[in-house]
């Protein structure tokens, strides 16, 4: 006798995780580079860092804050770009696994205190949350979304993303050099626009896992049939 379950691959959702996840994790490389670049000295006034040291700065408002357990700026750098690396490989190879979010996690969670930033606890933690919706039901979206609501969110989905990624990159860009704002602006405007920046990047964070869970509650289901 034969008896029918559901198979869910909700691929939109991946695709979202892993951008997410990725992108943060990658930054958090990007950190550890300017820690290393520090030396072996030891974090002056706490665990919560400058990843930019002075002499690496390329505007005044340079900053790239971080924390770290790590009483050297060179092995903090070290640490941060061997667990960035490995995190972002995760993120882009495996997160749909079945043990994908919870390494995905622990990742982003190690990232943090080893000197990657802050966006692994944040960024890193929610996409790892997202991640475990990849192979289950959407069950609760679709009842609390309209199809109205759902058609508008779908529809959107790559623009929300693609949105996303460049208001993320022209931010770090800008954090750490300035250009391209300072170009048309001065420093203490172009460090107050950095600032309110974040504030979209999460709203635009929150469409794109909206508008993928939205792509994803009609297709995200196949049918398959399995023995008893």
């Amino acid at each position: 006798m034969r008896a029918t379950r559901e198979y869910v691959y909700n691929r939109a959702t991946r695709i979202v995780a892993s951008t997410l996840a990725g992108i943060t994790t990658a930054a958090g490389v990007m950190h550890g580079w300017f820690e290393l670049l520090q030396g072996i000295d030891a974090p002056a006034g706490g665990p919560i860092i400058n990843a930019i040291g002075p002499e690496q700065r390329l505007w005044e408002y340079a900053t790239l804050h971080a924390f770290t357990l790590i009483p050297s700026y060179l092995v903090t750098g070290l640490v941060a770009i061997a667990l960035g690396i490995i995190a972002t490989i995760w993120a882009l190879a495996y997160i749909d696994t079945r043990s994908g979010p919870r390494v995905m996690l622990a990742l982003s969670i190690a990232l943090f205190l080893g000197g990657g930033g802050f966006g692994p606890l944040f960024t890193g933690v929610f996409a790892s949350l997202v991640a475990t919706r990849i192979r289950r039901p959407l069950t609760w979206w679709r009842a609390h979304l309209s199809d109205r609501v759902r058609d508008v969110l779908a529809r959107a989905r790559l623009w929300m993303l693609v949105l996303y990624v460049m208001v993320f990159l022209l931010a770090v860009e800008t954090t750490i050099f300035g250009r391209p704002l300072t170009l048309l602006l001065d420093a203490d405007t172009t460090y107050e626009i950095v600032l309110r920046a974040g504030n979209l990047t999460l709203l635009l964070m929150v469409l794109a896992v909206l508008s993928a869970f939205a792509h994803d509650i009609p297709r995200g289901r196949i049918p398959v049939n399995v023995a008893d």
